[in-house]
């Protein structure tokens, strides 16, 4: 394995980008290679099987491009596709979304009551529930999907009224109340994690997933002695090109992108 390999990334369309960027930001030496599943998504109304097969074709591209390890930037994919993944490239390390946030909700055992937020794909899944429930028994965790969300951010409502009002409405549901903690489990949601922190005002803590993955990434490459040294290089991918996802993909990853249409 060479140092300076790239680290793979892919998502169903530009919300991996908040993955991305944070994992840029947390190793400024690695360079990146995304894949955005454009022409599939959103992963949250597909099937188990749809997702499992497009996850490995995308992770059968990864490999092919000498990454050194494989990020799946999608709370969905992560929770469907990650165990078959993992045992069908048993040579690379694959990382998904959801273990490194479980483990730091971990750390903060006086937790009594979570909520998540997420895809029905990834709700329905139950992952989140079942994982924190293993670490944490006693914490009570509330569930809810909220499909509109992802689409609307990809459109780009993000901070507008049309987008409080339907967070707002999510958020009010008496699923969520009384909450200490909320995770964000779509890795689209940190472009609206300041409208959730201001519905609460600020008293319930908002778990993101990108920022935590970073911490990961940086720590699993660290223990294996893994880091680049070198000048890091940016590819996109995406498998249904538009004008408007390389606009918004640019506005995700806050600097000019240019993506490269490839057929899988």
């Amino acid at each position: 394995m060479n140092n300076n390999q790239p680290i793979g990334i892919f998502d169903s369309g530009i919300g991996g980008l908040t993955v991305a960027n944070a994992i840029k930001k947390a190793l400024p030496n690695e360079s990146i290679i995304y894949f955005g599943d454009t022409k599939h998504l959103p992963y949250g109304e597909k099937s188990s099987r749809a997702i499992n097969e497009y996850s490995k074709k995308i992770c059968d591209f990864l490999i092919k491009k000498n990454c050194k390890m494989i990020v799946i930037a999608c709370n969905t994919a992560s929770s469907v596709a990650y165990q078959n993944i993992k045992e069908s490239c048993p040579d690379t390390t694959i990382v998904n979304v959801i273990d490194p946030v479980v483990r730091y909700l971990s750390k903060e055992t006086n937790s009594k009551k979570v909520g998540i937020i997420g895809t029905k794909g990834t709700i329905n899944s139950g992952v989140y529930s079942k994982k924190i429930k293993e670490k944490n028994p006693n914490t009570e965790v509330s569930t809810l999907a909220t499909p509109l969300l992802a689409p609307m951010i990809e459109e780009g409502f993000i901070n507008d009224t049309i987008s409080q009002t339907v967070i707002n409405n999510y958020l009010e549901n008496p699923a969520l109340k009384g909450i200490e903690k909320i995770i964000l489990a779509c890795t689209h949601y940190p472009l609206i994690e300041n409208i959730v922190k201001k519905f609460y005002n600020n008293k319930v803590e908002v778990i993101d997933s990108a920022s935590q993955v970073a911490n990961y990434v940086l720590h699993s490459l660290e223990t294996g002695n893994l880091k680049s040294d070198q000048q890091p290089e940016y590819r996109f991918y995406v498998s249904d090109y538009t004008d408007s996802f390389e606009q918004s993909a640019k506005f995700f990853f806050n600097e000019n992108i240019h993506l490269e249409e490839v057929t899988l």
